[in-house]
């Protein structure tokens, strides 16, 4: 049975860029660069080689549906010209997967964990080495 609160939480978590097990742990140490396992609870965070391919695929979907959208919302509610249209969306579809990076792949990290959480809950009361 699919528990509604467990999903939230972790989908919470994943929005807050934090570990999908414990919500404590940050998921990135720099702008493009994870951590290998959850600095509290020792969760793994890519769990197989390729694993943020689906990472990939949401990035380019949501910038996908994004520019589609925008480009016929201007053309649609605005005079802008194609080529000025071409021009700003060509450099939305370069910053939007940028910025986008961390939270696509932490959604990915959320769907799943939330189908698949590979290992149990953390022991409460315990924290990395203890």
């Amino acid at each position: 049975m699919l528990d509604v609160r467990r999903v939230g939480r972790i989908l919470w978590r994943g929005v807050r860029l934090r570990c999908l097990r414990c919500g404590a742990g940050p998921l990135f140490r720099g702008p493009f660069r994870m951590h290998v396992e959850c600095l509290v609870c020792d969760l793994t965070f890519e769990r197989e080689q390729g694993y943020f391919v689906g990472a990939i695929y949401i990035n380019y979907g949501a910038t996908a549906l994004l520019l589609v959208a925008g480009f016929f919302a201007l053309e649609r509610f605005t005079d802008i010209s194609v080529t000025q249209q071409l021009l700003l969306w060509g450099a939305f579809a370069i910053v939007l997967p940028l910025g986008f990076f961390r939270h696509s792949r932490s959604l990915w990290m959320s769907l799943d964990y939330i189908v698949n959480p590979a290992d149990g809950p953390p022991p409460p009361g315990t924290a990395r080495g203890s």
